[in-house]
């Protein structure tokens, strides 16, 4: 699923000054009853510079940017990050085993073909925060990877 169109539709409809952010293949692993966390991957592309900082959605209590990566023992371990950086013109996947946006305290099972609705936060050069919503499809935990 491309959301490009709707993430640039969704950026123009907030008159919003950022530059134009890409999403494509956003979708959120599903999620087996009591299980309170998953997380959210899909390409992003910003057309200038600009910095991931920040996620919510009404699906979760706490939305963090996350990084899967080798620690100094040559074990992988996932830790929250400040941001992501996007290069101009350079698409940046968010994917399992590297950078993730991870949804905790979930307040409900996520089935799979279920839309989540997340808020993106990115920061430009000047500082200057903005938003962009984006739907995600949930994917069966089973689902490959992109």
């Amino acid at each position: 699923m491309k959301a490009s169109f709707l993430a640039l539709a969704g950026l123009l409809a907030a008159g919003s000054a950022l530059a134009d952010v890409t999403v494509e293949d956003a979708w959120v692993r599903a999620t087996v009853p009591g299980q309170k966390t998953s997380g959210a991957f899909m390409k992003l592309t910003a057309s200038e510079e600009l910095t991931l900082v920040g996620a919510r959605s009404p699906a979760a209590g706490v939305v963090e940017i996350h990084e899967m990566a080798l620690d100094d023992q040559m074990v992988m371990r996932m830790r929250a990050v400040k941001g992501i950086a996007l290069p101009a013109a350079k698409p940046v996947d968010l994917k399992p085993g590297g950078y993730h946006v991870m949804l905790l305290d979930l307040k409900d099972t996520l089935q799979p073909g279920q839309k989540l609705r997340l808020t993106l936060v990115f920061k430009d050069r000047k500082g200057e925060l903005d938003d962009l919503d984006v739907e995600a499809v949930v994917k069966p935990l089973n689902a490959k990877l992109h």
